[in-house]
C-alpha cells in the first residue's frame, strides 16, 4: 500500500473539494439529495474559517494524500453534531482511486487522530443504498439504526 497521510489544506488548496464535490461518478453515492454540490471560490474563505480555523475542538478536516504519487485521493473529517450530542465522521474517495484500499487506510487514520483528540465514539449515517456500508462494517463500526434513506454506524475509539 502507498504511503496515504492526513493533509491540512491551505485555502489555496480547496480547488479539491470543489473537484470531489462536482465530480458525478464521486457524489453518486448523494443522488437521493441532487448528487454534485457546487463549491465556488466564492465561499473558500467562510468554509475555511469554520473548517479549519475556529474550530474549537468540535471539527477536523483533512485531505488524504497519497505520497508516493503526490497526489490528493479523498476526504476525511468529523464534527460534533449537537442534534445528537456526538462526533459524525465521513470520508470521501474520488471516485478513480476507489476500491484500492484507500478508503480503509482513510478511516484508520481518522479514527486515529480522533482518538489522539480525545474523542472517545463516532457515528455516520450511510445513504441505504451506499456499498460503504462494508467498509465501515468491516473497520468495526456496529448498525445502530436503520430507516428507508440511511444506516447509522457507530463506532467506540
Amino acid at each position: 500500500m502507498e504511503e496515504i497521510v492526513l493533509k491540512s489544506p491551505t485555502i489555496e488548496e480547496l480547488w479539491f473539494i470543489e473537484k470531489l464535490l462536482s465530480d458525478p461518478e464521486t457524489m453518486s453515492y448523494n443522488h437521493a439529495y441532487g448528487g454534485t454540490i457546487n463549491f465556488p471560490k466564492e465561499q473558500w474563505e467562510e468554509w475555511y474559517a469554520y473548517w479549519m480555523e475556529n474550530v474549537q475542538g468540535k471539527r477536523f478536516y483533512r485531505y488524504l494524500y497519497n505520497k508516493n504519487l503526490k497526489e490528493y485521493i479523498g476526504e476525511v473529517y468529523y464534527r460534533y453534531d449537537e442534534s445528537t450530542d456526538a462526533y459524525c465522521c465521513g470520508i470521501l474517495i474520488l471516485d478513480k482511486w476507489r476500491n484500492r484500499g484507500y478508503g480503509t487506510e482513510g478511516i484508520k487514520l481518522l479514527c486515529r487522530s480522533a482518538k489522539e483528540n480525545g474523542i472517545k465514539e463516532f457515528y455516520d449515517n450511510i445513504a441505504i443504498d451506499n456499498p460503504s456500508i462494508n467498509l465501515f462494517k468491516k473497520l468495526g463500526f456496529i448498525e445502530k439504526f436503520r430507516n428507508e434513506e440511511y444506516i447509522r454506524v457507530y463506532k467506540k475509539l
